[in-house]
């Protein structure tokens, strides 16, 4: 389903300046594509761009916007999350302010509350971060108040 139109902060808990994904284009029960462009005011810039830790924390935005998707593709409240791993993490290139990344997520395996997910982030169709992520979902009802 498209959520292209749907504000980020309706689905996510996080705020700025710490939201690490503009939208989310496409969400089903597998799939999620979203889009996050690296603006100068980023708190997580470095000389080499968008930094390592900036990265999987787009990787990781993008896992709750998907989650928020689901609930609300659902009917159900949008839950809270917490990462419990993130595995064989590659980050092949520094995205620079200005890039578009689109970053792309694959349900492995979502049960017991536990979603595991391949992650891949792109840039101008260049793979440039991968990694695997599990997220712990609770039953904590997110507080989205604009």
């Amino acid at each position: 389903m498209d959520f292209s139109d749907t504000p980020i902060v309706r689905l996510i808990p996080q705020r700025h300046p710490m939201i690490m994904v503009d939208k989310m284009l496409n969400c089903d029960d597998i799939d999620a594509v979203a889009v996050f462009t690296i603006r100068q005011d980023n708190i997580l810039l470095d000389d080499d761009g968008l930094s390592a830790p900036g990265i999987v924390e787009n990787m990781a935005h993008s896992c709750a916007a998907r989650m928020g998707c689901v609930d609300m593709l659902h009917g159900e409240p949008i839950k809270l999350g917490y990462i419990g791993e993130v595995r064989d993490a590659r980050i092949l290139r520094h995205p620079q302010c200005g890039e578009t990344l689109h970053t792309y997520i694959h349900v492995i395996e979502d049960m017991f509350n536990i979603l595991l997910a391949d992650v891949r982030v792109e840039c101008s169709e260049e793979v440039i971060a991968k990694a695997q992520i599990k997220v712990a979902k609770t039953d904590i009802v997110a507080n989205l108040s604009d």
